[in-house]
């Protein structure tokens, strides 16, 4: 009987605790694992509970709100409100910032995406949720204190719901771990110890909707098609999900480079820098991958970099392992000989 039960599981708020031994960030942490197990039993039961479709509303940015997104957003800003160690939150579906009440003010300032891909959800495709934690500055709640570089974010994390249920998430200079929900105890379960990309590099898969070639740089054509070429020895294969996690969680375990690149119809990127990009950065790069925008604002850069002015600002995206995003530095340079091109292997960390 023994053999088939762990009487020593590491649980997600145990493993903050011995990570950090900071009793607010295991507070923060379980609070975002309450609202995504909620979520997950929204997401599970959409059909039955008629969950798909529109809510009749549109996001900050525009976007048509899904029922789910609604109802994901309500869950999580419930539970962190709740928690008693927020200040400020920034969510996706929120055009303005949520100031915590101060007599349940805590040190945390946190922005989340609570559900990623929501356009998948009528269709059963994989969704998820994306957060990034920074702390206040000072006693007054202050928006400010998001609108800082992601080297000031101390914890970054997402959660893809799919046929397993799971948690991946690191903390400033520390690895990235994942955590499968087991449902039969209802704890997230450390099952995952110090994801890295693959040290070869590992599958040779590019993602990236070509549905918006027809807006790129000579750069990204030229490394897409040279993926696609026989050139190179086998073709590369193409693996486009449409939800974020899942295509970002795919390449950290598999390999390969995701594209979103800035392009002619969107000069800033598409994806929102606050709760996508910074926190995806923060954990491709503490995987061993590199977390860059391409070719923006004239020059290459790291996400991380980045520096938001409002809280919904966008940014472009290339992330994958060195060997890939080393393809799409090459073509920028052949674009432009006057680019400055930071020289990626496996022995360098870009910094």
């Amino acid at each position: 009987m023994s053999e088939n039960f762990d009487s020593d599981s590491q649980t997600l708020n145990r493993f903050v605790m011995a990570s950090t031994r900071d009793h607010e960030l295991v507070i923060l942490m379980n609070a975002i694992a309450t609202s995504c197990k909620l979520i997950t039993s929204a997401v599970q039961r959409a059909g039955i509970a008629h969950l798909y479709g529109l809510a009749g509303e549109v996001n900050s940015t525009g976007d048509d709100q899904k029922k789910l997104d609604v109802l994901s957003n309500d869950m999580m800003i419930n539970a962190l409100v709740n928690s008693g160690v927020c200040s400020v939150l920034v969510s996706e579906e929120n055009e303005e910032p949520i100031i915590v009440n101060k007599s349940k003010r805590g040190k945390f300032c946190v922005a989340f995406d609570p559900l990623d891909g929501s356009s998948n959800i009528d269709c059963n495709v994989s969704v998820g949720t994306i957060f990034s934690v920074y702390e206040a500055t000072g006693e007054e709640a202050n928006v400010d204190d998001l609108l800082r570089s992601g080297e000031h974010c101390v914890c970054a994390g997402y959660v893809a719901y799919s046929s397993a249920v799971e948690m991946v998430f690191t903390f400033k200079n520390q690895g990235v771990h994942g955590f499968c929900l087991d449902s039969t105890i209802g704890e997230f379960v450390h099952t995952r110890v110090n994801m890295r990309f693959p040290e070869d590099g590992g599958k040779r898969i590019f993602s990236c909707n070509e549905g918006n070639s027809v807006h790129w740089d000579d750069g990204i054509l030229g490394a897409v098609e040279e993926f696609k070429s026989a050139e190179i020895g086998k073709p590369y294969s193409a693996r486009y999900v449409g939800s974020m996690v899942a295509d970002i969680h795919r390449t950290i375990l598999y390999g390969g480079v995701y594209i979103y690149p800035a392009d002619n119809k969107s000069p800033k990127g598409k994806l929102r820098l606050l709760y996508e990009g910074i926190p995806m950065a923060m954990i491709i790069e503490q995987a061993g991958g590199v977390a860059s925008t391409g070719l923006f604002e004239g020059k290459i850069q790291r996400v991380i970099d980045l520096v938001p002015k409002q809280i919904h600002d966008k940014c472009p995206i290339i992330m994958g392992g060195k060997r890939d995003v080393q393809v799409v530095f090459d073509h920028y340079k052949k674009m432009d000989d006057t680019i400055e091109i930071p020289l990626l292997n496996n022995s360098v960390k870009w910094n």
